[in-house]
């Protein structure tokens, strides 16, 4: 089995370009409505605009605050230090400081544009 998370943005494309930067990955697909993020070719991200519908209907309510209230997205970086360097780079909002955490890697929360909290960690011992 494979997670395949999808978030609602308000700017798919400027928030694509965040996460690239943030994890180091690369753009699937493209585009001002939708975005499929891939790290080694792999699927890790998918983006969806708030306001657009396609043939599901819209995906949630961009007035609801905040976004991913209780969900967490949750990153094991190879490159746990870089990918910290790279979140202050982007000046991303940061919640919790690098820490060792009680199972032995190390973590960073941070907040993503629209505000989702991004847990940035180094692979488990």
């Amino acid at each position: 089995m494979q997670l395949h998370p999808l978030i609602c943005v308000h700017d798919v494309e400027a928030s694509s370009l965040w996460y690239q930067q943030l994890l180091d990955c690369t753009s699937g697909h493209g585009g001002r409505e939708y975005e499929r993020l891939l790290w080694q070719g792999r699927l890790v991200l998918q983006l969806h605009r708030w306001d657009v519908e396609h043939q599901h209907g819209l995906l949630g309510d961009s007035t609801r605050r905040p976004y991913g209230n209780g969900v967490l997205l949750w990153f094991e970086c190879d490159d746990f230090d870089e990918a910290v360097s790279r979140a202050r780079a982007l000046r991303a909002p940061i919640q919790k400081e690098p820490y060792l955490s009680e199972n032995g890697n190390r973590e960073c929360w941070l907040h993503d544009p629209d505000g989702y909290t991004v847990v940035l960690t180094s692979p488990l011992p």
